[in-house]
């Protein structure tokens, strides 16, 4: 196993890796929208979702991986209300390749997030 670390994406929140690599597959931990410098995205759901995928993508290349080699996505959403607009965003980062995805409402996310999102993906 191989620990994946970036400053281009938040440091983690509690005892745990941004991601790991195991057998050429990275695992990401969740991530919130946090800056880099751990301050939260104000905003809705798609300023937060943009935020989301700019973490991803940093610890995505952190690890030698990208959006187009994920082959997994989880979604958690504070609100399904916020489904569709989500949706909007997320379709500009997989505007060709769609990976498998889960989405479900959670009930709390940490800092009160309204989306996280976590993806498994092949290194190159």
């Amino acid at each position: 196993m191989k620990k994946v670390e970036t400053t281009k994406a938040p440091q983690a929140i509690g005892p745990y890796s941004q991601g790991i690599i195991v057998n050429n597959v990275f695992y990401s931990s969740g991530q919130i929208p946090l800056t880099p410098e751990g301050e939260m995205v104000k905003g809705d759901i798609q300023a937060q979702t943009h935020q989301v995928f700019q973490n991803l993508k940093a610890v995505l290349e952190a690890a030698g991986a990208s959006l187009d080699t994920v082959v997994k996505t989880t979604v958690f959403l504070k609100s399904m209300d916020d489904f569709a607009a989500m949706n909007e965003v997320y379709s500009q980062y997989f505007p060709n390749h769609k990976p498998a995805r889960s989405c479900v409402e959670v009930a709390r996310l940490p800092k009160d997030a309204l989306v996280e999102i976590e993806v498994v993906a092949l290194v190159r």
